[in-house]
C-alpha cells in the first residue's frame, strides 16, 4: 500500500465513534481485530510506514498516556 493510501486509511479509521450499544462495541472490536490481523501479515509488515502516520500515532499515544496516567503530585497539601 502506498503511503498516501495508508494515511487515508488511517484517517478513515480515526473517525469519531460512539459506543452506546453492544452492537457498536462489537462492530468496533471486529474492526480492530481485522486491522490487527491485516497488520501482522509479513507482506504488510515489510512495507514502510508514512512519516505522517507515525507522527499522528505518536501524538495519539502521548495523549492517551496523559489522560490515563496523570502526573502524581509530590506536594502535600
Amino acid at each position: 500500500m502506498r503511503p498516501e493510501r495508508q494515511l487515508q486509511t488511517w484517517q478513515q479509521t480515526r473517525q469519531p465513534q460512539t459506543w452506546r450499544s453492544e452492537a457498536g462495541s462489537r462492530l468496533w472490536l471486529s474492526g480492530l481485530i481485522a486491522a490487527m490481523e491485516h497488520a501482522e501479515r509479513p507482506d504488510v509488515r515489510r512495507q514502510p510506514v508514512a512519516p505522517e502516520i507515525l507522527l499522528e500515532l505518536r501524538a495519539q499515544l502521548a495523549l492517551t498516556a496523559l489522560v490515563r496516567f496523570p502526573r502524581i503530585s509530590t506536594l502535600r497539601h
